[in-house]
């Protein structure tokens, strides 16, 4: 806060490491920050945490937020269902939950049978589900469960009958699902050799391996499926067909879309695996098969993406039929239902659905209830219904059933949440970029906003990896809105709003384009008055993080706030670490000459300048963070609070039994929330009126 006293923080030892790229030589003087099994770093988390706690346990405010946060986010929610072997599938919680339990049904009108409740796995509610797959018989459930939010899984199977769990124990599965034989008799799964135990959580994670196992045997006798020794960076999902006759393999090479299709004739004990697309140059995405034609989603000659047709014994691509072609907007997602396409678009980053017939022939046009996102919509072709939701900003996520016959949807589930959705408003409104781009941003806020530039506003964004952003409830957000914020969605480049020429443009050399366009909405949203300077906050996570972190190091007099979540914060040796190479397809490496140069300039950790007046700032991460590890956030603020001449805080967040965000519990999330929005109602000082500068 102007005129308070700068916050006194841990001292932070330096050490000498230099680092030579191309020539210019790179200081790295917290390197030793790394380390997060050493005792020094642990006594350092331990004493910025205090640090950052007696900020937080003085502000007023929090005990307020915090129990409304807690009334808001107390209602059922609920997952869409699938069904499998006439049984339905679905997750709910009944408010307060840390965890959603997994129940199963005969028929929509009767009572739900608990399945799988995953807070009885762990007391605290740190151990979540991270998949599920049910035998094809209907007698199998495979699921994976996360500890403490890493990435790392490990699968359990369960007889759906009689609720007890097999012997079946499959672990160091990471970055997949299973998908099962046509005979119920064992699921096809991705995962890596065990790694040493001190490396576990930031070891490189490299030559991922696709597996058969088969029920009733211990994971060393599952086979080997497919592998490539030769090429350390692909990896591999399996997914059976859904006449259970084909296995088609997905070949991915880091994050970026672009996909190699293999596929194994499961008919035939012995078949070799067959290359269908054998170079890394455009998305392919397989919904269905007719027999030997296989029906793909791609950008391949169409950059928001089309459905085609590839008949495996004519694969060459000038005997690919085109069902669906390209259109004004972006094709997200397609699935086969009742022997139809559902088809989902992305308008404007809000969601459309089309029926369309196996000739690609338009049968109907999905009605939704306004500005939001939908999504579900799986199933199997000779299903006559599917399942799906739709939420919006103010729009709780609701369950709607299709009748694939009729067209029409009725609910299936509907929460009631704790507030009047008639007293908000969401509009979208497009900006102009740096560079002329128009770029679409949600604004969503109590109605009749005064125009003053004293609304408290929060902006979020992401802008990378083909990540869309579009319309979602969350009670976090409500709660923000009800403090009198106002809460901004920018889509930015990067993101795959637009189709892969959007993401593209905020790709490695071109990265500044995402900071540019998110910078850009924060000046709108000063220009036009909706808020000032003094009054803004920026957020995001992970990718996100990097954005808020690049672009208040690059206009820090811009806004008042600034919270990077478990963001990539290093740009020079994010690779180095789990799986960060495989960003390298979005963000370049500092071992090539030219991205180098791209890197350093906005790599937020090497661009804080001593001596500079930074917004308030609160860097949050977590000890089990195995996505984006920790060590990026420990060095960002030890240079942060180095760095800062200004009285505004720079505290640091440690979650502890926590990860990248997947699987959190409920607590865990209440508990982050009501800091975040505690620390800005201070650092924005949400209960005094800002001083608009004259125009």
């Amino acid at each position: 806060m102007p005129g308070a006293a700068p916050t006194t923080y841990p001292v932070t030892k330096k050490v000498e490491q230099q680092d030579v790229y191309h020539g210019t030589s790179i200081a790295d003087p917290y390197r030793w920050l790394e380390d997060a099994n050493s005792a020094e770093t642990k006594e350092w988390v331990d004493a910025q945490n205090k640090v950052t706690q007696a900020y937080l346990g003085q502000i007023g405010e929090r005990g307020a937020i915090k129990e409304r946060l807690t009334k808001l986010w107390n209602y059922e929610r609920y997952s869409v269902p699938y069904k499998e072997s006439g049984r339905y599938f679905y997750s709910r919680n009944n408010g307060l939950q840390n965890q959603s339990v997994l129940y199963t049904m005969k028929s929509l009108s009767d009572e739900p049978r608990l399945l799988l409740d995953p807070n009885t796995l762990a007391a605290d509610g740190t151990v979540a589900l991270a998949g599920t797959a049910v035998s094809p018989d209907g007698k199998y459930l495979a699921y994976g469960t996360a500890a403490s939010g890493s990435d790392w899984n490990e699968w359990k199977v369960r007889d759906i009958d009689t609720g007890k769990d097999l012997d079946d124990h499959l672990k160091w599965v990471k970055f997949s699902g299973a998908s099962w034989t046509k005979d119920g008799k064992g699921f096809f799964y991705s995962r890596y050799d065990a790694p040493e135990e001190s490396a576990k959580l930031a070891g490189i994670n490299y030559f991922q391996k696709l597996y058969f196992h088969k029920v009733g045997t211990p994971q060393s006798e599952d086979t080997l499926v497919y592998d490539r020794p030769d090429e350390k960076e692909w990896g591999f999902g399996g997914e059976v067909s859904n006449d259970g006759k084909y296995l088609i393999i997905t070949a991915t090479k880091g994050t970026a879309p672009k996909y190699r299709i293999f596929y194994k004739d499961l008919t035939r004990q012995g078949s070799k695996v067959v290359p269908l697309i054998d170079q890394f140059e455009a998305s392919y995405n397989f919904i269905d098969n007719d027999g030997p034609v296989f029906y793909f989603s791609t950008d391949k000659k169409a950059t928001r993406s089309r459905l085609i047709a590839i008949d495996t014994r004519k694969p060459a691509e000038k005997s690919w039929k085109e069902i669906v072609p390209e259109t004004a907007q972006t094709l997200v997602g397609a699935s086969m239902v009742n022997k139809q396409f559902i088809v989902q678009y992305l308008a404007d980053a809000r969601s459309m659905v089309k029926i369309m017939d196996r000739k690609g022939k338009l049968v109907r046009e999905i009605a939704l209830p306004g500005i939001g996102s939908a999504s579900g919509f799986n199933g199997k072709p000779g299903d006559s219904e599917t399942f799906y939701s739709f939420t919006g900003f103010t729009n709780p996520t609701t369950i709607y059933r299709l009748d694939m016959k009729t067209g029409a949807s009725t609910v299936f589930r509907k929460p009631t949440v704790d507030f009047d959705p008639n007293a908000y408003e969401t509009r979208q409104q497009f900006y102009t970029s740096r560079d002329g781009t128009k770029v679409p941003m949600f604004i969503v806020s109590k109605k009749g906003l005064k125009l003053d530039g004293g609304n408290p506003t929060y902006l979020y964004g992401y802008g990378g990896f083909n990540v869309s952003l579009t319309p979602g409830f969350s009670p976090a957000n409500l709660a923000w809105m009800e403090m009198g914020g106002v809460y901004v969605v920018a889509n930015l480049r990067g993101g795959g709003e637009y189709g892969e020429a959007w993401h593209s443009a905020g790709t490695k050399l071109q990265k500044q384009n995402v900071f540019d366009d998110f910078i850009g909405a924060a000046e709108w949203l000063v220009a036009n008055k909706v808020t000032s300077p003094a009054k803004l906050a920026i957020g995001g996570g992970s990718n996100g993080g990097l954005l808020v972190g690049a672009a208040m190091t690059q206009r820090p007099e811009l806004f008042g706030a600034a919270i990077p979540q478990v963001g990539v914060l290093d740009m020079l040796r994010f690779h180095k670490f789990t799986i960060g190479w495989a960003w390298i397809s979005d963000y370049g490496s500092s071992e090539n000459a030219d991205e180098f140069k791209a890197l350093v300039k906005y790599s937020p950790l090497h661009n804080l300048k001593a001596g500079a007046c930074y917004p308030a700032t609160m860097i949050t991460t977590a000890d089990h963070d195995d996505r984006v590890v920790p060590a990026h956030s420990f060095k960002f603020a030890a240079a942060a609070q180095a760095a800062q001449a200004g009285a505004a805080p720079i505290l640091i967040r440690i979650d502890v039994k926590a990860g990248h965000g997947a699987g959190k519990p409920t607590t865990k999330q209440i508990e982050e929330v009501a800091d975040r929005w505690g620390f800005l109602s201070r650092a924005l000082r949400m209960n005094e009126p800002a001083k608009v500068a004259a125009q």
